[in-house]
């Protein structure tokens, strides 16, 4: 079962109290699986596999798996939908993509028994397994409490449940968890796997002759420059069956569910690699922290949807940027960034998140007690940078990753709230979110709440750097040009009252020190006071979840 502390199941239960009234009882929502897919018959079955919401693909289990066509086993859980808040598009987008699935492999000749339980996905497996004589393989889970609530079937069926490892990812953490602490940064870990990959090498050498193409890739976005559409999918007749049972069930979880448009096949995943590749990649590099009024997607994949529940693999997306590059398609700069992304950061936060779990949920450096701020949850505010990143995310449980790292996460740290506040709202309200991707960003990265395990300073920044990299400044409330006051940018006193109030941390870090120095040296002694007095009105009028 999930294990959880007093403090992460309270947040939890606020979570969950922000959204929450009596919903109607269950009524049967699959009609679109039960007249397809013929109930089996386990005891023609010596073998069963079950199969997670973030497995989905056959390609990736061992090949035993298609030769042997073993019974295919899929659970729903309404106590799983329960736990967590979850953003109505992403709820919509497991289960969717997940009946798709299960459907696929019936139709490639599999017998899948789908089954729906009022409980959490075990204790319908164990119910199966007191009903079948057969034995049943899974593949270890991402996220650690799946992984509790399933080696406790191992452990009550012990001889017949085999568990096998993760084939989702590039490499084994267990090779690499002892690297995990103070000083061992995710480059090092990135020049490894180039290494073990071939990606993007000649020989021992990197292409090009450097590792990382940084600097060419901080370009804000040119006035009037085209940014290509990402296709989207009209839901067919098995999501709108899914959409109808997450408002019915969950009609007060986080976010909007009009104008669903993910992909849920791997066809459509791979319709929209392709799309990327070809439309957008050769941008990606020069515009990755680029930000646009009304624009949330720009030139990102978005493609890490697919990739965490497994409808794509990382390293068919990372040899299909690489063929592009090789074929004078692409730019070295963009479709490095890229595989960095994926070869590099994802999977080093994974290798994170297996050698700093469980604790690594307690993670609070600075001690912040604060609330999430109520905008999280509704959008509104006058900061037009913090309503631009905050509206997508309502609307399409997206973001990318610098209205994720550089706003939202920037502005919860500068305004003293509780990193671990911050990171159940992230888990919930990103349809890309599971425990094992977000954990690490926001507690380990954006918030430095691990105190420098994961990264070496802390990522805060006043109105500067949004101005710079964005055009969300040019019609906001608040000017980024006044440093204190009423009609100043709260992010330029909040970002040197954090300076001044965390010296200690940033003393520590050799790479923002100079911080210090500047507060102290730099600022009148009445800058530093209206700083602190700006702060402080403005954080007595922030309203918080209570």
């Amino acid at each position: 079962m999930i294990i959880l502390d007093s403090k992460n199941q309270a947040l939890i239960n606020q979570s969950i109290a922000c959204c929450k009234r009596n919903v109607t009882m269950p009524r049967p929502y699959l009609k679109n699986i039960d007249h397809i897919i013929e109930k089996p018959n386990l005891n023609h079955h010596k073998k069963g596999v079950f199969i997670l919401h973030d497995q989905l693909n056959l390609d990736v289990w061992p090949d035993w798996v298609k030769q042997e066509k073993p019974l295919l086993i899929f659970m729903e859980s309404r106590k799983k939908g329960e736990e967590i808040p979850h953003h109505k598009q992403k709820a919509t987008y497991i289960l969717s993509s997940m009946r798709h699935f299960a459907l696929d492999c019936y139709d490639s000749g599999f017998e899948v028994l789908y089954h729906s339980t009022e409980g959490h996905f075990d204790e319908g497996l164990k119910e199966i397994m007191d009903l079948w004589e057969g034995s049943l393989t899974f593949m270890t889970p991402s996220e650690w409490g799946s992984r509790k609530r399933l080696r406790c079937v191992k452990d009550k069926c012990s001889r017949r449940v085999e568990e096998i490892p993760n084939g989702f990812f590039l490499v084994d953490p267990d090779k690499w968890i002892e690297k995990i602490e103070p000083g061992y940064r995710m480059e090092y870990f990135y020049r490894d796997m180039r290494r073990q990959t071939g990606f993007l090498m000649n020989g021992d050498k990197p292409e090009g002759g450097e590792w990382n193409y940084d600097e060419q890739n901080r370009k804000p976005l040119p006035k009037n420059h085209p940014v290509p559409e990402i296709k989207t999918f009209e839901p067919d007749e098995i999501t709108k069956e899914v959409m109808e049972m997450i408002e019915d069930y969950f009609p007060d979880h986080f976010g909007k569910m009009k104008n669903f448009h993910y992909a849920v096949t791997r066809d459509q995943a791979l319709e929209l690699l392709v799309q990327f590749i070809e439309e957008r990649l050769d941008e990606f590099g020069p515009y990755e922290d680029a930000l646009k009024t009304d624009d949330h997607k720009l030139f990102h994949s978005q493609l890490s949807v697919y990739l965490n529940n497994g409808l794509l693999h990382p390293k068919e997306v990372c040899e299909a940027a690489i063929l592009t590059y090789e074929n004078g398609n692409a730019r070295l700069n963009s479709v490095e960034g890229f595989i960095r992304q994926i070869i590099g950061w994802r999977e080093f936060i994974r290798i994170y998140y297996e050698a700093m779990m469980p604790d690594a949920r307690n993670a609070n450096h600075f001690g912040f007690t604060n609330k999430l701020p109520k905008m999280y949850w509704s959008g509104k505010t006058k900061l037009k940078c913090m309503e631009q990143c905050l509206r997508p995310v309502i609307e399409d449980g997206y973001s990318h990753h610098i209205q994720r790292l550089m706003v939202l996460s920037n502005f919860s740290n500068l305004t003293e709230t509780d990193p671990r506040e911050l990171n159940m709202w992230f888990w919930f309200a990103y349809v890309d979110a599971y425990e094992w991707v977000e954990l690490p960003n926001v507690l380990g990265m954006s918030t430095y709440a691990d105190g420098g395990v994961l990264a070496s300073k802390p990522y805060v920044s006043s109105g500067n750097y949004i101005n710079k990299m964005s055009d969300y400044c040019k019609n906001c409330h608040y000017s980024v040009t006044k440093k204190t006051g009423e009609k100043a940018c709260p992010f330029n006193y909040l970002y040197w009252n954090f300076v001044d109030k965390q010296r200690d941390t940033f003393n520590d870090s050799g790479r923002v020190n100079f911080m210090v120095n500047m507060f102290d040296n730099k600022k009148t002694e009445n800058e530093k006071a209206e700083i602190r007095e700006s702060t402080e009105k403005f954080l007595n009028k922030l309203e918080r979840e209570s």
